[in-house]
């Protein structure tokens, strides 16, 4: 796929920005400053960012908790994130909800529950919706290999391939479901044959290229939008820390670890794009600065923000009026 130079640029920005700001949150909850626990994407932000980048702004997406890159790409601004670690009032959820629970309709983000693949049949419906309607939509899920194991899984992939749904499902195969590895997870080789019982078409992509990430699914994504037709994703990487940061991995081989982290994605788009004269290397400080400054600004946002007020703690948990006004945070 022909990808112009701003659009690699932009991928490359938008991996840096998922990393560093996840190390900064990462900083602070050892800190003691973060609500809550830590997940990060760490080594496969380019299937979020990837997946993310090639939709289009009418189109829904239903991300899992790894998906931080997801979240940045469509909108949702590092400040709100950052006061949303932080239990602030002008985080995503308004100070409730647990830190990475991340959705805002207004960005064509559904919120994300803690049970994985919950958001997969939550795509499949958004899809039957923009097929009843004849809107030339589409939406995308994404979920981790454990979460390939669960029952909604089965029951989104058959609705979506029995129905001729316009979606397209992402499985993060980042090798460990928590502490479970691929092998003791599942009889096959890789998960992409799962879809093959439904008659659904699968691609198998290496989860560490965010330019292969984002051809895939822009091809996909075509092939849903003009005759309905589901797809599933399977996306090789590697997640590099614990299921979360109070987990040190001990489980994880060594060996398998350093194996990956010659893969790191954001050290190949740069070599990607060095190579092929597509930034150059005052370009690359420039998103590096441009990274940086927006780390710093949504970190000090996020500690001068108030916290929720006691009259508030019941808004939002009926049928409200989806929130507006939100883009200037």
């Amino acid at each position: 796929m022909d990808i112009d130079r701003d659009t690699l640029q932009q991928l490359y920005y938008y991996l840096k920005l998922t990393r560093h700001l996840e190390e900064r949150v990462t900083s602070l909850y050892r800190q003691g400053k973060v609500v809550g626990g830590v997940w990060t994407s760490n080594g496969t932000e380019a299937v979020s960012v990837g997946f993310a980048y090639a939709l289009e702004k009418d189109d829904i997406t239903a991300p899992y908790f790894r998906d931080m890159g997801a979240f940045l790409v469509r909108g949702i601004t590092p400040r709100r994130i950052m006061a949303q670690y932080f239990g602030k009032k002008t985080g995503v959820s308004g100070g409730k909800e647990g830190n990475v629970h991340i959705g805002d309709i207004n960005f064509g983000v559904c919120g994300f529950p803690s049970h994985l693949a919950d958001n997969y049949p939550v795509a499949a419906g958004a899809a039957l919706a923009f097929k009843i309607r004849g809107e030339k939509r589409i939406a995308a899920a994404c979920t981790g290999d454990g979460g390939t194991s669960r029952g909604d899984f089965h029951e989104a992939l058959n609705l979506a391939s029995v129905l001729k749904l316009p979606v397209v499902f992402f499985c993060n195969n980042n090798q460990y479901a928590y502490s479970m590895p691929h092998q003791k997870q599942m009889a096959i080789k890789d998960v992409a044959e799962r879809a093959l019982a439904y008659g659904m078409a699968s691609e198998i992509v290496d989860g560490n290229d965010v330019v292969a990430v984002y051809s895939v699914a822009k091809k996909a994504y075509e092939k849903a939008r003009a005759g309905h037709v589901p797809t599933f994703i399977e996306c090789k990487t590697m997640r590099m820390h614990g299921h979360s940061e109070h987990d040190a991995a001990k489980y994880v081989p060594r060996e398998l670890l350093e194996e990956w982290k010659k893969k790191d994605p954001i050290q190949r788009m740069e070599k990607y794009l060095i190579e092929n004269n597509m930034a150059s290397d005052e370009e690359m400080k420039e998103i590096d600065k441009r990274v940086q400054d927006v780390i710093e600004d949504a970190e000090k946002f996020a500690e001068n923000s108030p916290y929720p007020d006691g009259k508030e703690a019941i808004e939002g948990l009926y049928a409200t009026p989806i929130r507006k006004g939100v883009k200037e945070l």
